[in-house]
C-alpha cells in the first residue's frame, strides 16, 4: 500500500476529515463526483475480465510485461499498479481512454506478473526511485518522449516522483492520495500509537517470521490487505484471484520486503539511485497540471488532502470520490479516474 511514516503528512484519518479537507480545498464530495462522470461513458466495475494480449519489452534492467491499448501514434497515458495489486487495477479505466483517443500503457511493476530481472546478480531493490527509474527507462523503451502520468498505491508514489525529477516526461499527473514522496529521514519520527497501529504490516515485514509467513501467505495476505484498504469493495473471488496470479512472480517476496525494510532504513538501497533519494528527500515541488483523488472509504493509511495541497505548484485539483470507494479507487471508480486523467490532459 501507499504510504511513508511521516507524522505531518501522513495519518489515518475517516470520512468526515476527508470530507472536510476537500471542501477546504474547494472541492466537495458532490461536486467531484458529478464533474468527474461527466464526458466519460458510464461503467460498471469489473466490466472487462481481461486484458486482451501482454507485450514484453527490455527496458534498462528489466524485461517489462505491459499491456497497451489504443493507437501507437496516439498521446500515452501510463496507468501504474500499487501493491498488493496488478495491472488489472485499470482493466476497466484503459479502455475508457483508449476510446478517448489515447495510447495506454499498463506496466507490471518489478516483482510482479510478467516483469522479469535480465540479471540474477541485480539486487532485488524496492525503493521508490529505481521503481521510478524503470518506467523512465520503459519510456525510453517504447520511444514515449512525454505521457499523462497517473497511479495509485506504490503507482502514485512513482508518478509523483516522475512528475518531480522528470517534469520534462510526465505532461500531467493523476495521483491517488496525493503528494507520497518519502523520505528515511522523516520515516525515522514515530507516529501516536494509532497511526502506528495502522502500518502492522509493515513492521511483520520487517522480522524475518513477516518474511516467511508473506512468503507462505501471500495470497492471504493480499486478500486481507484489500479487505482492510477497502473495506465496502465486494470484489469476487474471481476479481482477487486474477490479481493473485500476479504475485506469483519469482521476484514478488523480495522486492515487497525490501520495498517496507528500505523505507525504515532495515535494508540499504543502491548507490546508484543515492543522488535521486537526495532530490527526494527535500519532497520537491511537483509543477506539471495535477489532479488527486481519494476514495470517502479508504481504510488504508493516507494523508489528508489538506496537507499535500500546496506541494503543487501548477494548475491544480483535489477530487472527494464518494460512493464507498476504497484505495484501489481506479478499479473501483473506474468511471471517476478515467475522467480525471482526460481532464487534467486537458488543464
Amino acid at each position: 500500500m501507499t504510504g511513508e511514516i511521516n507524522l505531518p503528512r501522513r495519518r489515518f484519518i475517516g470520512a468526515a476529515a476527508l470530507t472536510l479537507a476537500a471542501a477546504q480545498l474547494g472541492v466537495t464530495g458532490v461536486a467531484a463526483k458529478s464533474a468527474a462522470q461527466a464526458g466519460i461513458p458510464a461503467i460498471t466495475p469489473d466490466t472487462n475480465a481481461s486484458f486482451a494480449s501482454l507485450k514484453q519489452i527490455e527496458a534498462g534492467v528489466l524485461n517489462i510485461g505491459y499491456a497497451e491499448l489504443g493507437a501507437s501514434d496516439a498521446p500515452a497515458v501510463i496507468l501504474l499498479h500499487g501493491w498488493p495489486y496488478d495491472i488489472h487495477t485499470y482493466v476497466d479505466v484503459a479502455p475508457l481512454l483508449a476510446e478517448a483517443g489515447y495510447r495506454v500503457i499498463v506496466p507490471y511493476l518489478r516483482g510482479y506478473g510478467t516483469t522479469r530481472f535480465l540479471s540474477a546478480e541485480t539486487p532485488r531493490n524496492g525503493q521508490q526511485a529505481a521503481i521510478a527509474a524503470d518506467i523512465i527507462a520503459l519510456m525510453d523503451a517504447l520511444g514515449i518522449e512525454k505521457a499523462v502520468i497517473a497511479g495509485c498505491d506504490w503507482g502514485a508514489r512513482t508518478a509523483n516522483i516522475i512528475a518531480a525529477l522528470w517534469a520534462e516526461r510526465c505532461k500531467a499527473l493523476v495521483s491517488v492520495s496525493g503528494y507520497l514522496i518519502g523520505s528515511r529521514e522523516a520515516n525515522k519520527m514515530p507516529l501516536p500509537p494509532g497511526a502506528e497501529h495502522a502500518w502492522w504490516y509493515q513492521f511483520y515485514f520487517a522480522t524475518e517470521r513477516g518474511r516467511a509467513g508473506y512468503e507462505r501467505n501471500r495470497e492471504e495476505f493480499a486478500r486481507l490487505i484489500w479487505q482492510l484498504a477497502s473495506p465496502k469493495w465486494n470484489f469476487d473471488d474471481a476479481t482477487f484471484c486474477r490479481s493473485a496470479a500476479a504475485f506469483e512472480n519469482p521476484d514478488h517476496v523480495d522486492i515487497t520486503i525490501h520495498n517496507y525494510r528500505w523505507r525504515i532504513s532495515l535494508a540499504d538501497g543502491e548507490r546508484k539511485y543515492d543522488d535521486l533519494e537526495e532530490r527526494l528527500a527535500k519532497f520537491p515541488m511537483i509543477g506539471v497540471p495535477t489532479i488527486t483523488l481519494e476514495g470517502d472509504a479508504n481504510g488504508a493509511p493516507h494523508p489528508d488532502p489538506a496537507t499535500y495541497a500546496k506541494k503543487f505548484s501548477g494548475k491544480y485539483e483535489h477530487r472527494l470520490i464518494t460512493g464507498g470507494i476504497g484505495h484501489n479507487l481506479p478499479q473501483e471508480a473506474p468511471q471517476a479516474f478515467a475522467k480525471a486523467v482526460v481532464d487534467v490532459d486537458r488543464f
